[in-house]
């Protein structure tokens, strides 16, 4: 894609319209509702119960805070690398650097989870096909969708993001029928906890773990961040995602709740808990149905991340934070050598699945939700610098801070979860090494070659 100019400048003309709050709100749902919701729901479930509903509404107070803070910065000074941008602003160099590579490490943790997930639904119907060839399918699938440019990401996200809704509705309206006597059901079907144990059936700890897979389930917010440069009116950042984040919440719990009622006892980290839900009953078309709509909510959310990531890339490049060539256009509308790099991580997204099929999803999960809340905390820090906070600002920033520190510490309680987050603190680490290296480097430089000489 061709990255508009930054705020100030000509930009695009080729970048189409400039979007409408409602526009960039639909677009966030269809970055954001995507297999992190209908499988990750279901890693939760199976830790902490019932009560993953407790960890869902925490993680949309955690995500609301975020994107509040995030939609302020774009008001007052739109940036094409977003959060990336207001973390240099806030730091320097370093951090807009660490940010800008923590968050592509992230996307392409997020790509090759929904690359995973995406191999695992298709097996609904291709039982014997190996994981890596759907894999390789999608990602170029994928590619595909990033080649198309800015302007047809939003068309096709907007298409996807009614279809994902729809996919959602579809199982609220089948499953209130289910309780009302439709399709073979009847109102003793619901199962309501009814003490503590019930509903938290592993305490504090398995909640506390859970955690992070609600605020999985928002992830995107960042990539509305990106995008807010395009606003018409950039004081309605906030609006916009303001009420995306309210009708995603409304649809996330409702549609939990119900499948809870359906089916407390029976979820797994292999199929979605809606499926489960309504699986019992005489809904033939419906496992079917609803599958596709996983994978088309699982593919867009990854598309959406390699559009985001290749921005990014193409930014960090214009910064000086990545090698000039990856800014370099093309006769596409896409900068070559930044789509490259992308395609490089989704080679080495479809080895994974190729060396540990069964673990890969979750491992990869964690450390893809970790990684993305790392970046969420350096909005936080970074908003007191660029923007004067309120007495009650600086409540909710702090309790946002908190509650993401909560997530990350949560994952080191399941062993499964540890691992993703050993995985997402190797990459850190990774970048953590090149700052250090590049801080020394220039001050060699400096040394060697002082002003004036």
């Amino acid at each position: 894609m061709e990255i508009p100019a930054r705020a100030g400048g000509k930009g695009d003309k080729r970048e189409g319209k400039k979007l409408a709050w409602w526009q960039l709100s639909l677009l966030g749902v269809g970055c954001i509702i995507g297999t992190g919701y209908f499988l990750g729901s279901g890693i939760g479930l199976k830790m902490t119960g019932p009560s993953m509903l407790i960890s869902f509404i925490l993680a949309a107070i955690g995500t609301y805070i975020v994107a509040e803070a995030l939609a302020k910065m774009s008001a007052q000074d739109p940036q094409q690398g977003s959060f990336r941008s207001y973390a240099k602003k806030a730091y320097g160099p370093w951090a807009g650097f660490s940010s800008g590579w923590v968050y592509w490490f992230s996307e392409m943790l997020i790509t090759g989870s929904q690359l995973t997930a995406l191999s695992i639904l298709s097996r609904f119907w291709f039982p014997n096909v190996p994981l890596w060839l759907f894999a390789s399918g999608f990602a170029i699938l994928g590619v595909i969708v990033v080649l198309i440019g800015t302007k047809g990401f939003e068309h096709t996200q907007n298409i996807f993001a009614v279809m994902k809704v729809a996919a959602i509705v579809m199982f609220i309206v089948i499953a209130i029928g289910v309780l009302f006597g439709f399709f073979g059901g009847n109102h003793h079907d619901i199962r309501i906890p009814t003490n503590m144990r019930e509903f938290m059936p592993q305490g504090m700890k398995g909640l506390w773990a859970s955690l992070i897979f609600g605020f999985y389930a928002f992830g995107g917010i960042e990539i509305m961040g990106i995008m807010a440069v395009r606003l018409k009116k950039k004081e309605e950042a906030k609006k916009a995602v303001t009420i995306m984040l309210m009708m995603l919440t409304f649809i996330y719990l409702l549609s939990l709740i119900l499948a809870i009622v359906l089916a407390t006892h029976q979820f797994n980290t292999k199929e979605s808990p809606f499926v489960i839900a309504l699986e019992p009953y005489n809904i033939t078309f419906f496992p079917h149905v609803f599958n596709g709509g996983i994978i088309i909510a699982g593919f867009s959310t990854m598309a959406a991340s390699l559009f985001a990531v290749t921005s990014m890339v193409v930014t960090l490049a214009e910064d000086g934070d990545a090698p000039k060539f990856f800014s370099k256009k093309g006769k596409l509308k896409v900068q070559p050598f930044a789509l490259c790099l992308t395609i490089l991580g989704l080679i080495a997204s479809i080895v994974l699945s190729r060396i540990m099929p069964d673990r890969v999803y979750e491992y990869i999960t964690t450390a893809a939700g970790l990684m993305l809340l790392y970046n969420w905390f350096f909005i936080l820090i970074s908003f007191p610098r660029l923007i004067k906070a309120t007495g009650f600002g600086h409540v909710k920033r702090f309790a946002g801070m908190a509650l993401i520190l909560l997530a990350v510490s949560g994952t080191l309680i399941d062993k499964t979860s540890r691992s993703g987050f050993f995985v997402s603190i190797l990459f850190v680490v990774i970048v953590v090494i090149v700052v250090v290296i590049r801080h020394f480097t220039k001050k060699k430089k400096k040394n060697l070659y002082p002003q004036g000489i």
